[in-house]
């Protein structure tokens, strides 16, 4: 019955019925469901409805207005934060995402990009500094120091910032291009609007 359906609706150059904005929305009436007929007047004014205007869900609204106003939160430690430094420039222009304001301040941002190798010394700061954002927040682990150590296996550094915040993205290298937080960055953009939820409530650990 599909098939035939499929082949009527070809033939004729109607649109199939899995293809039709009313059988998409679950209407399942005879009229929808008829193969060989055209799509009433009701199902052309739907479809350009749907042409014309944006329809989404709030959450989805408030999901696309967080990713492109996210404000970083300053946080270079060592080479890393060199490379973090130069997106900000006109051959990267973080500006396009609505991220040119680098914030000193924690209580103005809500994405820490950790960008360097992590001591023990430092850990009570950066955990204070997290705790002090606004939520919803997120975390960038940005290069190998940050990430897991680095080279550093020893006994003053961090080995892994996620040992001490939740981190939602990894950004490898050492030290990893601005290309390549560029792309952490996008991942993190993809997330929120995909409607992933911080790494914190994911992990359920303290906010």
């Amino acid at each position: 019955m599909a098939e035939r359906s499929t082949q009527l609706a070809l033939k004729r150059e109607l649109p199939v019925l899995s293809e039709r904005p009313l059988a998409k929305a679950g209407l399942q009436s005879e009229r929808v469901l008829w193969p060989d007929r055209g799509p009433g007047v009701f199902e052309r004014e739907v479809a350009e409805l749907e042409d014309a205007l944006l329809l989404t869900t709030v959450e989805k609204a408030v999901a696309w207005a967080q990713s492109n106003s996210v404000w970083p939160d300053t946080f270079g430690l060592a080479c890393c934060a060199i490379e973090m430094m130069s997106i900000v420039s006109s051959r990267y222009d973080i500006a396009r995402f609505g991220m040119e304001r680098f914030s000193s301040s924690p209580r103005q941002a809500d994405l820490l990009i950790v960008s360097g190798r992590v001591t023990h010394k430092m850990a009570p700061p950066l955990r204070q500094v997290y705790d002090q954002m606004l939520e919803p927040k997120w975390v960038i682990a940005m290069g190998a120091c940050a990430s897991s150590g680095g080279m550093f296996n020893n006994y003053t550094i961090l080995q892994g910032v996620d040992k001490i915040v939740p981190v939602d993205i990894h950004v490898p290298g050492c030290p990893p291009r601005p290309e390549a937080l560029m792309e952490g960055i996008i991942r993190l953009h993809e997330k929120i609007r995909g409607g992933v939820p911080p790494a914190y409530e994911i992990r359920g650990v303290a906010e």
